[in-house]
């Protein structure tokens, strides 16, 4: 038995990247996922059969977030597979870059729609179906710490969620229920496709202190630690899982 049997998950933006590791990595560990996406059938129908094929169990969620009504009709689509929820991975995002002087403000509207608003809404409504000693996972990013302007708008949406978690993890305590972020460098998925370019990717593992750029399998690994029960004592904490980047000689290092 993994150390999540008997445990119903929720992973937003679950179909790709991130959000794919974390739902595999908790459907290994016992968990039964389910695996929320935005609009890609195929991308969301293969996540689930990959976990089935491995021994797990899932279901997927079709939801639009950043839009009027997304929570409400994200728990609806859930409670036809589950009667209740024990981990909460806010995972769903989109980015913008820019600098601050490029941003456009319907682009602003809607990052901090999905990535913020949502997320908000989404937690707001679970909390009748989270039991108690449930686990609420935010997926934040290491621009809350490591200054970089070309994306001021997705570091400032960010910076909202490491608020959240640590006002959340307050208000939640009484319950049992844990508030945790984890907060990713630069990842290799197709959320940076310019990775693909290989001066780019030289420069961005130049920036961790361990050499490389980050894999999903490195996030969900610490998302698993915080969904478990290993995790009971830890709370309104943000933890950096970026390699160490930026710890002396990053980007933002590099211009002083």
């Amino acid at each position: 038995m993994g150390a999540l049997s008997g445990k119903t998950a929720l992973v937003t933006g679950g179909s790709r990247g991130i959000g794919r590791a974390v739902a595999e990595r908790l459907a290994a560990e016992g968990a039964r996922v389910g695996v929320h996406y935005g609009s890609n059938d195929e991308a969301a129908k293969e996540v689930v059969s990959a976990i089935e094929a491995a021994g797990g169990q899932a279901f997927a969620i079709r939801t639009q977030l950043g839009v009027p009504g997304d929570a409400a009709e994200l728990w609806a689509e859930f409670d036809k597979h589950a009667d209740g929820l024990d981990i909460l991975v806010n995972n769903a995002g989109v980015g913008l870059m820019g600098p601050i002087e490029a941003v456009q403000e319907a682009d602003y509207d809607r990052l901090f729609a999905v990535n913020v608003k949502s997320l908000f809404f989404v937690t707001q409504q679970a909390l009748t179906r989270v039991r108690d000693g449930g686990r609420i996972i935010n997926v934040s990013s290491a621009t809350t710490r490591i200054a970089m302007p070309n994306i001021v708008a997705y570091s400032a949406a960010k910076g909202a969620v490491n608020t959240l978690t640590l006002t959340l993890a307050e208000a939640l305590a009484p319950r049992g229920i844990t508030v945790n972020a984890v907060a990713p460098g630069i990842v290799e998925t197709d959320f940076n496709p310019w990775l693909a370019i290989p001066e780019m990717k030289a420069t961005a593992e130049s920036w961790s202190a361990l050499g490389r750029t980050g894999t999903p399998a490195d996030v969900a690994g610490l998302a698993a630690f915080l969904a478990s029960d290993d995790s009971r004592w830890t709370t309104g904490q943000v933890i950096d899982v970026s390699g160490g980047s930026a710890l002396g000689n990053g980007p933002a290092a590099a211009k002083r």
